[in-house]
């Protein structure tokens, strides 16, 4: 079949039109077709060595780069495999175009032949975990069924599309010409009229505003609106960890990112009107649903599902970059004079962030809030973070400050094994645009080993990615959880390799260092050349939990 057109190069065709420059994934046996066409085409093949890695790395590209991630799968256990990691781009809402492989369409329709792979429906499985599952049946469908998923993938709100293709209809011969233009533009999104006026109405009349910036805020680009309503309203801001950079951490209105602090959970519970953006309100948020708001709350979300669905409000279904642009330029400047019971906002903020710093500064944790001033000082302003599921990330979705750069967690589904693949992806996507690739994952012992393949990945295509692994012999939150509630942890200590002598089988370079040296030892990392792992042996403490004592 050499030199003959099939499904494949459709496929390759129409991404290329679409503007894709890079995919993730493993070959597979019913996936061939797709390989072999992008032997054809200009596509980037980067090759993972887990499927689940596969989709964590096109995450990571998407959310690094701001363009849509594109994942190639094989049939059955590799698009299975892939699932956990397409949960976490679902709950996020990261933008992806997931093309997987299917049986012979001989074998569709639940009849079992014993096809290799065979699923009674695949797509069924991806249900759960992405935005909208489709088949494609014949050659002359691809190009407009992989357009309109790019179209919906990249629509607020944003997420994965899972498209499959049987095998022999990307191998068999076609008559279709070359696909040689391509468009997706995002559905328009904007807030209805007649809401935006009532929440103006309720934001001017409003004697203590306050606003929760979510992680849809970072999705609709939305913070420099964000910023403009802040400074009209003076009203405080508080970011939750997926919202981690939408608002300046310094800024006089800032308090920053301890939304798990009960100071922070009482003044926001004492706000007379609440703007909550790209956010549930949910676990982490709500400070583990202690959070009772005394105040009315306008939710915007491009998420129709989210709006009220815990606690009731002015629901603003909307991009939250339109929904904030609508309320910014309806507002008016300089009418606003809160009053926080004879305090400024202003005032409060400052008063606030002292009460979090002295309620730290009470538990014996300058390990820890050192630990992380030296992480926080070593990596550059400009450099985008990769944290995954570990004592050190929660400790970050609180006290990190993104300054230029951008701060990635995996709390949208708080899988294991987000960190280092999503900074092999953001790295690459960086590269690919033509900025400076070099990014830091962060993780713990027993979350690196659900991607300590990944490092045949970084070294293949030497990938600047510096991983820190923070390694306390087990799963250390579980642990500390399990103590606290049981006095006791059982299961979570953990046998673990030699992770400098691991790294430096692969052929990456690796080094030891003790708790005070990280900052030195990551700043080496980051003028090295590819990969590079730094491990770091201790034990972390969490700050205490304070919706306990209500």
């Amino acid at each position: 079949m050499t030199g003959v057109r099939n499904g494949g190069d459709l496929v390759v065709e129409t991404l290329e039109a679409l503007g894709a420059k890079t995919v993730f994934g493993i070959p597979g046996q019913h996936a061939l077709g797709l390989f072999d066409a992008m032997g054809r085409g200009n596509l980037h093949f980067v090759s993972s060595r887990v499927e689940n890695n596969s989709a964590f790395a096109a995450d990571g590209y998407s959310r690094a780069t701001g363009e849509v991630g594109v994942l190639f799968l094989s049939t059955g256990p590799g698009a299975l495999t892939s699932l956990a990691g397409l949960q976490e781009a679902y709950a996020t809402g990261v933008p992806m175009v997931v093309v997987a492989s299917q049986i012979p369409l001989e074998g569709l329709g639940a009849r079992r032949k014993g096809m290799l792979h065979q699923l009674d429906d695949q797509k069924a499985s991806a249900a759960n975990v992405t935005k909208s599952q489709r088949l494609i049946q014949h050659a002359s469908g691809i190009p407009s069924a992989i357009q309109d998923a790019w179209t919906e993938a990249i629509s607020s709100p944003q997420g994965p599309v899972w498209l499959e293709i049987p095998q022999n209809v990307l191998l068999d011969p076609i008559v279709v010409p070359p696909v040689e233009d391509a468009l997706a533009e995002a559905a328009d999104n904007p807030p209805r009229v007649e809401l935006v006026r009532e929440a103006v109405k309720w934001l001017s009349a409003a004697e203590r505003p306050a606003i929760i910036a979510g992680g849809g805020t970072r999705r609709g680009r939305a913070e420099k609106s964000l910023l403009s309503i802040a400074e009209k309203l003076r009203a405080p801001v508080i970011c939750t960890p997926g919202g981690n950079g939408a608002f300046p951490w310094n800024h006089e209105l800032s308090l920053q990112a301890w939304i798990e602090d009960r100071y922070m959970t009482e003044l926001l519970e004492d706000a007379d009107v609440l703007i909550v953006i790209g956010s549930s309100l949910g676990e982490v948020t709500s400070n583990y649903f202690t959070f009772e708001p005394r105040g009315r709350i306008i939710q915007i979300d491009a998420e129709p599902r989210v709006l009220e669905s815990n606690r009731p409000g002015l629901g603003i279904r909307a991009d939250a970059g339109q929904a904030l642009a609508a309320l910014d330029e309806a507002l008016v400047i300089g009418e606003a004079s809160p009053d926080w019971h004879g305090t400024a906002p202003e005032t409060l903020v400052k008063e606030t962030l002292a009460k979090v710093t002295a309620r730290l500064e009470s538990q014996d944790l300058a390990k820890e809030l050192k630990f992380m001033a030296d992480i926080r000082e070593a990596v550059p302003a400009d450099m985008q973070t990769f944290w995954d599921m570990t004592i050190s990330a929660y400790w970050a979705w609180s006290c990190w400050d993104a300054r230029d750069g951008q701060f990635h967690s995996a709390q949208g589904a708080g899988g294991l094994g987000f960190g280092f693949p999503a900074a092999i992806g953001g790295a690459v996507g960086l590269e690919t645009t033509g900025k400076p690739g070099r990014v830091l994952a962060v993780s713990g012992d027993g979350s690196s080993m659900y991607s300590i393949s990944e490092l045949a990945t970084a070294k293949q295509h030497n990938i600047p990615v510096t991983w820190l692994i923070v390694d306390d012999g087990g799963y250390g939150i579980l642990r500390e959880y399990m103590v606290g509630a049981f006095g006791r942890a059982t299961a979570t200590e953990l046998s673990r390799p030699d992770f400098v002598k691991l790294a430096e089988a692969f052929g990456v370079p690796a080094v030891r260092v003790a708790p005070e040296d990280v900052g030195d030892a990551l700043k080496a990392g980051f003028a090295a050349d590819g990969p590079n792992v730094v491990v770091v042996e201790t034990l972390l403490k969490m700050f205490g939990p304070t919706h306990l004592a209500t």
